[in-house]
């Protein structure tokens, strides 16, 4: 049981404390990643990012994924979708309505940029947790086609089953607990509230200040 997601950001940073000072890149899975992603840069220093997927919601059942989209349009089909009422007109059109969110999310996260470049760095993809692991497999899925030099999944919790799934993306996978009696994420944290739009807004937009200081410091000239 983890008190916060800043206790669980914390625990996640002594785990990859090899990366510290390499640059990395931690991509968060919004909405709450987010700060935890703000933390783990605090300990190992480089950027953090989010990188932008969607659940695909199982009919009548909407907080149950039975796939995921990621920003390009690529989808994960789960292979037990069918068995959960999702034909293929269902999922065209479940794809369409989350494919226009990200735009959204996209519009509203980063109005002025695209999404940070992942070639080449070591790029850590964080969640809160996994339950089904689709939005995960649609994140390490996107990162991955950009050859980034590493790549790495971090989360606190997951099922063992969903850990499988994942860890053949990813190059290392992290993960702090893997309790039996799994039902959902937030059943191991304390406090678990809702992670609201603003506070990513505002979280990004401090990172985005950050990294202009960074390159201002870094190629400033000397006029003398």
């Amino acid at each position: 049981m983890f008190l916060d997601r800043n206790e669980a950001a914390n625990q996640l940073a002594e785990k990859l404390i090899a990366y510290k000072g390499k640059n990395p890149l931690v991509l968060a899975i919004p909405r709450g990643a987010v700060p935890m992603a703000k933390i783990i840069t605090a300990h190992l220093g480089g950027s953090y990012d989010v990188v932008l997927v969607r659940k695909l919601r199982a009919p009548l059942y909407p907080e149950f994924a039975i796939g995921s989209v990621d920003e390009s349009g690529w989808i994960y089909v789960a292979d037990y979708a069918a068995r959960a009422g999702a034909d293929a007109q269902y999922i065209a059109y479940e794809k369409q309505l989350q494919i226009d969110a990200i735009k959204k999310r996209r519009e509203l996260y980063t109005p002025n940029r695209g999404p940070i470049e992942t070639k080449d760095r070591i790029v850590i993809v964080v969640d809160d947790g996994l339950a089904t692991g689709a939005s995960m497999i649609a994140a390490l899925h996107k990162v991955r086609e950009s050859k980034p030099a590493k790549l790495i999944c971090a989360v606190p919790v997951a099922p063992r089953d969903t850990l499988k799934k994942v860890a053949a993306l990813a190059d290392e996978l992290i993960c702090l607990e893997t309790p039996d009696d799994f039902q959902a994420v937030g059943q191991f944290y304390v406090n678990f509230p809702q992670v609201e739009d603003s506070e990513v807004v505002a979280i990004l937009e401090s990172a985005q200040a950050q990294d202009t200081k960074n390159i201002y410091q870094t190629h400033s000239f000397d006029w003398q």
